[in-house]
């Protein structure tokens, strides 16, 4: 590998490139935004003006970002720039191809030993959107050894502020797998820290909209994390790479049908939280539906027809067992039994047509007879009667919870009426079921769904829903699982999700944690996820741990002077803290005049250079460098130690460059080697 680094001709051949690739794409955003909409109809227009709007928005430069990152040379005499979008010269010849093309999958994958038609691979050293270097690889030249990219290296490593940032400069040949898989293809990606598994989901989707974009563009794409301030963290990646119109939204946020004002022991929430209850409330919605005791009397001039007792019953059951949803087959109820009228009338000799049955399905007579049989239904009435009523819930869950399960979901003081209801988090999860049951919930084309380790059978089912007639993107670590629930087998999650039998990947190079950070967190896997291989951090850099003890009540006035510290440098920095300690934290940052935000469930503030963490909001996340503050104290507020290791492991392997651990508390015994 050659590299250069000062304005040598070449390296001034490759800035005018750029500059020439700017000019073109300006004159692209031009040519878009004086575009005319013009359309026969409103919906039409409104249609097109959305879509002209996006991608004048997909054209935008960003003058801290260059156009393109890498140059590819084929044995044909064939050279192409690759970058995150499409770039052509006013004759529509490309400039600049998008790394999603085909073409490009050989920038990612190329080697000697597979070269893939590529004479030549060079990479671009960026800085604020200038070329300041490049280095070419040969990979057609065996004379030439294979050395580490200081490039690739560098950009990797390169602080940051803000957001998270695209990776399309830096894609490792077994990310671009996984990124490059077909829409059709459900892929579960096992990643432990610094992997890159959330950008590689992102990556994913941005792919598929560039290689299926009409399909996509209509059914959707979805982004599912585990908290506001991560969705905060990542949503900058994909309008980076052109997609603005990807939803990002919670597990939470995704089944809000009533406001969450109550809260459930463990045990009664990791209960509703089992795959069990989808069949206890499939029951109570599907025993809804009645038994004919009467015979249908439908009059209709000066005869009246009459529909048997035990037909009305076959029509039932055929009904039932059709496989639609409880109100598909309750609309379709008063044309069935119209039918069977509209047959005794054939039968008599009459000759009615479609307009006849029509007619008596739609009469006052057969509706309320249709009604009564197979009632209109609302999620919360369904699930308030289960859950104010030990009888009503037994007569459902017999077959399915013991006795001791059924009362921990019964209520123990009953609201009044289900609009007084404190309905939990959980809750909302089996409303969300019951209105699936009760109504087919809508499909995307595909779902990204992060974290998804931590997710009980019946949160999965509410993903899976949404993905029924697509495909996921699932992403996790079974070793950073804390909840209650937390899944330990993917091919579990997998067939709560609806998608069993779909493919596992396991990513365990470590690109953005260094190696003292990973090995040191790395002694907690034995005890909390035996079996589970550590990350191999591929960095040459191994960046840098401080293990930082202090007398008792010196842990906030330590952990502001190492934040003062940190400061001076640029980079994001993460003080990662038990969830009561913020607002001490956050003042005794204010006391030193440190300027920093504060990471919340509800709400993200990821634009300063210092943000204090609870360490239940930590997952996901990443910053240059990390300050963790008594890790024995988050530890212990997790219910249990296996839960509390695991999120003490999560919030060690926050930082990319260096992590420091400020305790005045004695370590974790599995931390107590120091280095």
């Amino acid at each position: 590998m050659s590299a250069a680094s000062t304005p040598a001709p070449e390296l001034k051949r490759e800035q005018d490139y750029l500059t020439t690739a700017r000019a073109a794409l300006a004159r692209m955003r031009e040519q878009t935004l004086a575009l005319k909409v013009q359309a026969h109809d409103p919906i039409s227009a409104e249609h097109l003006a959305r879509t002209l709007h996006l991608r004048a928005a997909s054209l935008e430069d960003d003058p801290s970002t260059t156009l393109f990152f890498g140059r590819i040379d084929t044995d044909s005499d064939e050279r192409w720039y690759v970058g995150r979008r499409h770039v052509a010269d006013d004759r529509g010849d490309p400039l600049v191809i998008d790394w999603r093309a085909g073409m490009s999958t050989a920038f990612y994958r190329a080697s000697r030993t597979q070269p893939m038609g590529i004479v030549l691979r060079r990479r671009f050293g960026l800085d604020r959107g200038a070329i300041t270097a490049y280095e070419d690889e040969h990979l057609q030249d065996r004379a030439e050894h294979d050395v580490r990219s200081q490039i690739l290296a560098e950009e990797i490593e390169r602080p940051r502020v803000g957001p998270m940032r695209d990776i399309v400069a830096t894609i490792q040949p077994e990310q671009d797998e996984i990124v490059r898989a077909g829409a059709e293809q459900t892929i579960c990606v096992q990643g432990a820290p610094g992997t890159g598994k959330t950008a590689v989901g992102l990556h994913r989707a941005a792919w598929l909209l560039y290689a299926f974009r009409d399909k996509l563009a209509r059914s959707g794409v979805l982004v599912i994390g585990p908290n506001r301030a991560f969705l905060e963290h990542i949503g900058a990646v994909l309008p980076a790479l052109g997609e603005v119109a990807v939803g990002h939204t919670t597990i939470e946020e995704l089944v809000a049908s009533v406001p969450v004002r109550g809260t459930d022991a463990t045990a009664t929430a990791v209960l509703k939280g089992d795959a069990r209850l989808a069949e206890v409330l499939r029951t109570a919605v599907w025993s809804q539906v009645g038994t004919a005791t009467e015979a249908l009397v439908v009059p209709r001039g000066v005869r009246k027809w009459r529909v048997p007792a035990y037909e009305v019953n076959e029509i039932l059951d055929e009904l039932r067992t059709r496989g639609v949803r409880y109100d598909a087959a309750r609309q379709m109820l008063p044309q069935r039994l119209a039918h069977a009228v509209l047959l005794q009338m054939e039968r008599a000799g009459d000759s009615p047509d479609d307009r006849v049955q029509d007619t008596v399905a739609r009469s006052a007579v057969v509706k309320k007879y249709a009604a009564s049989l197979w009632p209109a239904l609302d999620a919360k009435a369904v699930l308030f009667s289960l859950l104010s009523d030990g009888e009503e819930l037994a007569r459902h869950a017999q077959d399915h919870l013991d006795a001791d399960e059924q009362a921990l979901l019964v209520w123990e003081k009953p609201p009044r009426s289900k609009g007084a209801a404190r309905w939990s988090r959980a809750d909302a999860v089996l409303l969300d079921e019951l209105a699936d049951h009760i109504a087919r919930t809508p499909s995307l084309g595909h779902v990204v769904l992060d974290e998804a380790q931590d997710l009980s059978p019946m949160q999965l089912r509410a993903v899976g829903r949404r993905c029924s007639t697509g495909a996921a993107t699932v992403l996790g670590d079974i070793a950073q699982g804390t909840t209650p629930w937390a899944t330990d087998s993917w091919e579990s999650s997998l067939v709560h999700l609806g998608k069993p039998g779909s493919h596992v990947e396991v990513l365990d190079r470590g690109f953005r944690v260094p190696a003292s950070v990973i090995e040191y967190a790395a002694q907690l896997l034995p005890h909390m996820a035996a079996g589970l291989g550590a990350p191999v951090s591929v960095r040459d850099n191994p960046g840098r741990l401080d293990i930082v003890p202090v007398a008792e009540g010196k842990a906030l006035a330590q952990t502001a002077s190492v934040v003062a510290t940190e400061s001076t440098e640029p980079g994001s920095i993460g003080v990662i803290v038990p969830d009561e300690w913020v607002s001490k934290v956050s003042k005794a940052l204010q006391d030193k005049g440190i300027d920093h935000g504060v990471l919340g469930q509800d709400h993200g503030d990821i634009d300063h250079q210092v943000d204090v963490v609870p360490a239940t909001v930590a997952k996901g996340l990443e910053f240059d460098r990390v300050v963790v503050v008594e890790p024995t104290a988050i530890a212990a507020a997790e219910p249990d130690e296996r839960t509390g290791l695991r999120r003490l492991y999560v919030v060690l392997t926050r930082a990319v460059s260096a992590l420091t651990v400020v305790h005045a508390q004695p370590l974790p015994p599995a931390l107590a080697t120091e280095a």
